[in-house]
């Protein structure tokens, strides 16, 4: 199934929609082609991988829920305390929570069960254990879906639309 980036017209990421609904929307002329594979839909026709509206839409933000799931993802499912990678990742709060640190994005990060541990209630900084990368929140859930697809190997032609990979 070959995803399409859709971009506003102002360049900006708006939308990952299939490659059927991109076609529809060049054929439509409500969009124009940025980006392809090389891939031919039919002779002289290239599969869109990238492309964007011929008109500007103003759509609300949403913010990304604060979910375990997410968390890893944006911490590339590492430990943010020495960069292991596996399966047995959990959330740590920066601020312990027994000293009021709360529930948000930027007091909760992906840590290992070692790392975890040893750093038990105590911040990183009186546990000498500095983090590798600030938390903070992430921009978009779009931004979360188009990370995943590059992250993967998929769609590099996507990364120069994405702040900060």
């Amino acid at each position: 199934m070959a995803k399409v980036l859709v971009l506003n017209a102002s360049y900006e990421p708006l939308n990952i929609t299939s490659w059927q609904r991109a076609v529809v929307l060049l054929l439509k002329g409500k969009a124009e082609q940025v980006e392809h594979n090389g891939k031919m839909l039919y002779p002289g026709f290239p599969l869109p991988t990238v492309i964007r509206l011929i008109h500007y839409i103003s759509l609300p933000y949403k913010e990304v829920p604060l979910t375990r799931r997410n968390i890893l993802h944006r911490d590339s499912h590492s430990c943010q305390y020495c960069g292991y990678t596996g399966d047995d990742l959990t959330i740590d709060h920066v601020i312990p929570r027994s000293r009021h640190g709360g529930d948000t994005w930027e007091n909760v990060v992906t840590a290992c069960v070692r790392c975890n541990v040893k750093k038990g209630n105590r911040t990183p900084k009186e546990a000498q254990m500095p983090l590798r990368k600030q938390p903070r929140r992430p921009h978009s859930g779009l931004y979360f879906e188009m990370t995943k697809y590059v992250r993967s190997g998929n769609h590099q032609e996507w990364r120069k639309y994405i702040i900060g990979i």
